[in-house]
């Protein structure tokens, strides 16, 4: 038996979907297959990284995806996303901003658990997105 969730996805088939991970990665690409499970095969995959204002796309080609993974997932706008306010930079220029800002973050978190530890309170860090299922 097809759940509901799953059903609705078939009339989903050939549209470009944006698709949010547990992981914490967006990915966008053509839905090409869905099963009863949500497993979904995306086709001309990318893997879209967001820092600030600027993103960056990275090919990634078929994907398939397991249905327990999908956070968030809808159409794309083609129109709304050519127009969009963020700045396309290169890949490489991405994959440097990302590394710093989670540099930047887990200096916050140590400083966080020091000004804790001081006070005499016991710290639990932020959940991350590997965390929150």
């Amino acid at each position: 038996m097809t759940s509901p969730g799953a059903a609705q996805l078939f009339d989903e088939l050939d549209k470009k979907l944006m698709v949010y991970l547990r992981d914490g990665r967006t990915l966008i690409g053509y839905l090409r297959s869905v099963d009863q499970f949500a497993n979904l095969v995306l086709h001309r995959t990318i893997e879209r990284i967001h820092v600030g204002k600027r993103y960056g796309d990275i090919d990634r080609g078929v994907f398939v995806i397991r249905g327990e993974n999908v956070v968030l997932l809808g159409e794309i706008d083609e129109v709304k996303e050519e127009n969009t306010p963020l700045e396309q930079v290169s890949i490489e220029e991405i994959l440097e901003a990302q590394r710093i800002e989670q540099e930047r973050r887990q200096e916050q978190e140590q400083l966080r658990a020091r000004f804790m530890k001081e006070r005499g309170l016991q710290y639990t860090a932020e959940i991350g997105p590997d965390d929150m299922y």
